[in-house]
């Protein structure tokens, strides 16, 4: 009977194979996202003299499944993009689009009038304009001199 040397380091020669099924299972799981996996719009925020203005990209999210609301000085956008169904005889071969409820949320200064906040929606991107107090805008002061 012949002895065989036991070689401690012969299992990480196996490792790789193991990392590249692991590796495949990883990129197959991401490249077929599931229908319900939440997912954020994109969003800009930019400040003005006079306003805050915040777009949100939500296309195929129809108006009507779109909230916008300031309370505690946080604007909350909230929508839902609904999956199509399948007609007879259709089937999907890809879905990459994400579907169902988003939540997006942005700290906004108390010198937001929150009477005068506007949203409009046109062409998938929702606008709002918080405007600012009129104390809040930065006024210049003509020095006299006497």
């Amino acid at each position: 009977m012949a002895l065989i040397r036991y070689d401690p380091f012969r299992e990480l020669e196996e490792f790789p194979s193991v990392l590249r099924l692991f590796h495949d299972a990883v990129n197959r799981i991401l490249a077929e996202p599931s229908t319900l996996r939440p997912w954020t719009p994109a969003c800009d925020v930019k400040e003005t003299e006079n306003e805050i203005i915040v777009k949100a990209d939500v296309p195929g999210v129809s108006e009507k499944d779109l909230e916008v609301r300031l309370e505690d000085g946080t604007l909350t956008i909230k929508g839902e993009r609904k999956f199509e169904e399948e007609k007879k005889g259709e089937g999907y071969h890809r879905i990459e689009r994400g579907y169902g409820t988003f939540v997006r949320c942005f700290s906004v200064p108390d010198t937001v009038d929150p009477d005068k906040i506007k949203a409009t929606y046109k062409d998938g991107v929702l606008t709002v304009i918080l405007p600012k107090k009129e104390a809040a805008k930065p006024r210049t002061i003509k020095v006299t001199v006497e």
